[in-house]
């Protein structure tokens, strides 16, 4: 006989459940590709941070992404200059987020975005100007966290629902001024149910500087935390 009370029996039963739920957290992951051609190695080289889009020039939003790129560089060793007349190198920078699109996922804690593909690119309200975007999608990562193992794929089960899917993107271009050389160019996006750009952003430009300036021509994915969700 079982002389346990029943609080204490449903308690460890539900332990595992929540640690399995916690494990379940799913982390904020960008796709990073990084292009490179004589980028010199940060030696106090100044530095001026522009906005692709000139509709941007002088933009609060833009403002403080720029301090966030700023900040990254600064930390590599490069050296802010009071303009983009006085730096030795010009730093293109670019952000945005779709509309979303509509998606399935598998309430069994599967993650919601592996093997759905990444789709055409940021499309939506950004039109051509992002150009094709990574090509025909990232999917076919496998089952749960795609192709990382298992993962959470496959534990509880229990039907579909739909969410909604944003893909946000930010786009980085270095050029040295002397002579307009492009030096660098990065890209980095990732799918997410966050369309929130201020959240969004400095996720992007962490992994976009992580292993700062990364092999010429790679792309690789990397995990940031996730967001905090309000209690």
């Amino acid at each position: 006989m079982n002389l346990m009370p029943k609080r204490n029996r449903l308690a460890l039963v539900a332990a595992p459940l929540l640690l399995a739920l916690g494990a379940c957290a799913t982390p904020f992951n960008a796709n990073v590709s990084r292009f490179q051609a004589e980028l010199p190695a940060p030696a106090g080289q100044t530095f001026a941070i522009v906005p692709q889009d000139p509709r941007n020039a002088g933009g609060l939003e833009f403002s403080q992404y720029a301090g966030i790129v700023a900040a990254q560089l600064q930390k590599v060793g490069y050296v802010p200059a009071a303009n983009a007349q006085a730096a030795d190198l010009v730093v293109q920078f670019d952000y945005g987020v779709d509309r979303g699109r509509d998606r399935l996922r598998d309430t069994g804690f599967a993650d919601p975005f592996w093997g759905a593909g990444w789709g055409p690119g940021w499309g939506g309200r950004w039109g051509g100007r992002w150009g094709g975007g990574w090509g025909p999608g990232w999917g076919g990562w496998g089952p749960g966290w795609g192709g990382w193992g298992p993962g959470c794929g496959g534990g509880f089960g229990g039907g579909v629902d739909v969410v909604t899917v944003f893909t946000s993107g930010i786009d980085m271009k270095i050029d040295r001024r002397a002579d307009g050389k492009r030096l660098f160019e990065g890209k980095a996006e990732a799918s997410s149910n966050s369309n929130r750009l201020p959240y969004l952003v400095p996720k992007l430009v962490e992994a976009m500087f992580t292993n700062f300036p990364g092999s010429n021509g790679e792309t690789v994915r990397i995990s940031v935390a996730p967001e905090k969700k309000k209690s």
